[in-house]
């Protein structure tokens, strides 16, 4: 599975302000979570969703990269308190939560 799960493609695409935001990095332990189903992830997926309309476009999800046993999520928001936020409203774990310094594309080196 890779992508935005289609269950929640049209919600994702939705076009949002693009502010003085900065990146973050959340770090999500989710025992097992590799093994969920596709109906599974759109569940949470909408969920999550759900709690992004709540708190307004200061927050964006990104996207999110599933392992066997963690997820990471790229967002776009004003600080970490509203990355907490969201996850305490949508019931996920952030474990840890890592503000983006620098972008490194190997293009910039080549």
């Amino acid at each position: 599975m890779g992508g935005v799960p289609r269950c929640v493609a049209s919600v994702y695409n939705a076009a949002r302000p693009m502010t003085e935001l900065k990146k973050y990095i959340v770090e999500r332990d989710i025992p097992e979570v590799g093994n969920l189903s596709e109906e599974e992830i759109c569940e949470v997926s909408k969920k999550s969703l759900q709690s992004l309309r709540r708190l307004g476009p200061q927050i964006q999800w990104i996207h999110s990269f599933v392992t066997d046993d963690k997820v990471y999520c790229i967002y776009l928001a004003p600080d970490e308190e509203t990355i907490r936020q969201h996850a305490e409203m949508t019931g996920l774990p952030a474990n840890r939560i890592s503000a983006v310094q620098q972008l490194l594309d190997p293009d910039r080196f080549a």
